[in-house]
């Protein structure tokens, strides 16, 4: 048990992670205090979350959104503030204990690289932050002091499994995935897939781009990346089987062939919590798995002629450099224009292969250059569109 109340920056407080995190500091009976809230455009939703955990700060990263705005219904003692910046400053703040990033896509870089340089502690939801630019956040954590601390459940479920042994017994880490709606679909289905069917996940709830990543798979190919820099892991070490249940989360294997898994119900409060107070263990806030119960737990290989994001992970996880920000730049991307009927499903990871192939390669980019091709790749992605 803490003894103080820890004090938690949630950068993306309206999304699914946000929600998520403020449900488990609801439970936390008073462990936990919500002291700075940020959203884009939700701001509707940012000014109810104030009135109900009385934040000391609510930032809106949004202009436009927020000269729209009516801020009289925020509680007395609430600051709003406006701009990426004051939000950079926030959690730069010696009253922020923990900064959750949750803010989706490479927006959430330069938060979480503000934290990290603060010397925080930081639940990791963003795990494009890794992807963009593993090597250089890492080594700011090493020199600042901070910690990272992974939101993902399947990141969660290594960072667990690897407290079983010492790290140079670690022969392989197995990423599970859900496989999505469309584990079971042809090419030719594929081919035919809507937005409306690409959006219903079997299994969890999150927001539109994580769905649509996940029904391509490229969720799981940043998951490999993202393992990659937050391990220390050698790309071959990494894997990913399909297990459609998402019981078990994520498995390691060590050299004796002893392999140690994570199992719990699919709910992201439960790796939030572990984040937000590791490493104490607090009582549960999720249903309790009931191992008693009859289960069918499948694990299936990935086919990556139908998923071809997987075997573009892996090629990201080898190569680093800047193959990281354009990949997942250019998917952010692809993904918008497919969301709004302009690219085909399976046109998604071919254009993000074919930005990747057409960017000049650098293996020791500095912050400012990942942050201009993070730019140049989304341009490209529309380039490639109108070709």
């Amino acid at each position: 048990m803490p003894d103080h109340t820890r004090n938690v920056a949630i950068l993306g407080s309206t999304g699914s992670i946000g929600c998520n995190t403020l449900e488990v500091i609801r439970a936390s009976r008073g462990r936990l205090r919500a002291v700075a809230l940020s959203a884009h455009h939700r701001l509707d939703n940012l000014t109810c979350q104030a009135r109900e955990y009385h934040p000391r700060w609510v930032i809106a990263t949004d202009a436009a959104a927020s000269a729209g705005h009516d801020w009289s219904g925020l509680p007395q003692g609430t600051e709003a503030l406006l701009g990426h910046n004051r939000l950079c400053e926030i959690v730069r703040r010696e009253e922020v204990d923990v900064v959750v990033s949750a803010i989706v896509g490479s927006a959430g870089l330069t938060g979480t690289w503000a934290a990290v340089d603060a010397g925080k502690t930081v639940a990791l939801a963003n795990k494009e932050t890794l992807v963009a630019a593993g090597p250089l956040v890492m080594d700011l954590a090493r020199r600042r002091g901070g910690t990272i601390l992974p939101v993902d459940s399947e990141h969660s479920a290594i960072f667990q499994c690897l407290h079983a042994g010492r790290r140079e017994d670690v022969q392989r880490v197995i990423l599970t995935a859900s496989g999505g709606p469309f584990r079971a679909y042809t090419a030719a289905q594929l081919a035919r897939v809507t937005v409306a069917e690409a959006l219903h996940h079997p299994t969890w709830n999150m927001g539109p781009k994580v769905t649509i990543d996940s029904a391509t798979m490229m969720n799981k190919a940043l998951e490999i990346v993202e393992a990659r820099w937050l391990f220390d892991l050698r790309p071959e070490q990494l894997d990913v089987v399909i297990h459609p249940q998402s019981i078990v989360h994520s498995m390691v294997e060590y050299r004796d062939g002893s392999v140690i898994a994570q199992l719990s119900p699919p709910d992201m409060r439960l790796p939030i919590q572990f984040a937000l107070t590791y490493p104490d263990r607090w009582e549960r806030v999720c249903s309790r798995f009931d191992i008693t119960r009859a289960w069918q737990l499948e694990f299936t290989p990935v086919d990556v002629d139908r998923f071809p994001a997987i075997a573009l992970g892996h090629e990201v996880a080898r190569m680093g450099g800047t193959t990281g920000v354009v990949v997942n730049a250019a998917n952010e991307a692809a993904v918008l224009r497919f969301l709004h009927g302009q690219l085909g499903f399976q046109e998604i990871v071919p254009a993000c292969q074919a930005v990747l192939q057409h960017h000049h390669y650098s293996p020791t980019p500095t912050l400012d250059e990942l942050l201009r091709l993070d730019t140049w790749a989304r341009e490209e992605v529309s380039r490639w569109v109108c070709a």
